[in-house]
């Protein structure tokens, strides 16, 4: 079997599963330009070596994920066998993330609605998107169950009594959800959550720092995602759907990550 290149683009905050262990969904693009979502990936029991960044180039075996009508959703072969994920290369944030915005931004949304409408069409199904916000209003957020579902947990520890994952413990739920305020071309107000990786690291990095206060580290998350990429960076949003809401939604998205490279003044030359 061929494998398939991806550039990873999204690594979601990660979740338990009675089925899956921990995982995190992850996303990006082929090399021939489209959105592909790799799931379910068990990314921290990876070896490091296999431990992949953000806009890292990977090969691995891929199959269109049966259990996952979405179009964009395949499953990795044997993952932990004898077909790992392989880096093979990585693109930098060189030339204001030039390489990067070219492999990212040939297919922009701006209308929030006309993207909802195009996932419930059974023809189209887009589950992954790249979106510009018009108008980005507010980063807020708000508190949620501090614990893991205690069933998906007890049978975590019954799946690994028969494992060697001594060292491997799961991962902290968020305490809180953080979401942006934004608008788009069609004129709706939305609160649209955000599941990146890399808001919940750094929740838990600020949360250590000020001593475990969760104000402040909370205060720390708007700083960057708000007073930072929505302020001063060129934002835009990478958007997917959650399999289970994806026809039953009114909005079945979410904000899986951000990029946000700087903002280029474009200069006019008289002569």
């Amino acid at each position: 079997m061929a494998k398939t290149r991806v550039l990873i683009t999204v690594k979601t905050y990660p979740t338990i599963s009675k089925k899956y262990d921990e995982l995190v969904c992850t996303a990006g693009f082929t090399e021939d330009g489209n959105w592909i979502r790799l799931y379910p990936i068990p990314f921290r029991t990876l070896d490091y070596v296999n431990q992949y960044k953000k806009y890292d180039w990977v090969e691995v075996d891929l199959t269109k994920n049966k259990s996952d009508f979405r179009p964009e959703s395949h499953r990795p072969v044997n993952i932990e066998v004898e077909n790992p994920i392989k880096v093979v290369g990585h693109i930098e944030t060189t030339n204001n993330w030039q390489a990067r915005k070219e492999i990212v931004l040939n297919k922009v949304y701006e209308d929030m609605e006309f993207l909802i409408q195009e996932a419930k069409d059974k023809s189209i199904c887009t589950s992954l998107a790249v979106f510009k916000p018009t108008i980005i209003h507010d980063f807020v957020w708000e508190e949620v169950e501090r614990e893991w579902d205690k069933s998906k947990t007890e049978q975590l520890k019954q799946m690994n009594m028969f494992e060697d994952k001594s060292q491997f413990e799961v991962v902290k739920k968020l305490p809180y959800k953080f979401s942006y305020v934004f608008e788009g071309t069609d004129g709706t107000k939305r609160r649209m959550m955000i599941e990146d990786w890399e808001v919940g690291a750094l929740f838990w990095n600020s949360f250590r720092r000020h001593n475990g206060n969760e104000k402040l580290a909370c205060e720390d998350v708007k700083k960057k995602y708000f007073n930072d990429f929505a302020k001063t960076k060129d934002l835009y949003f990478y958007l997917g759907t959650t399999q289970v809401h994806h026809f039953t939604g009114r909005n079945p998205f979410m904000i899986i990550g951000t990029f946000h490279p700087n903002i280029e003044i474009q200069t006019k030359l008289d002569f």
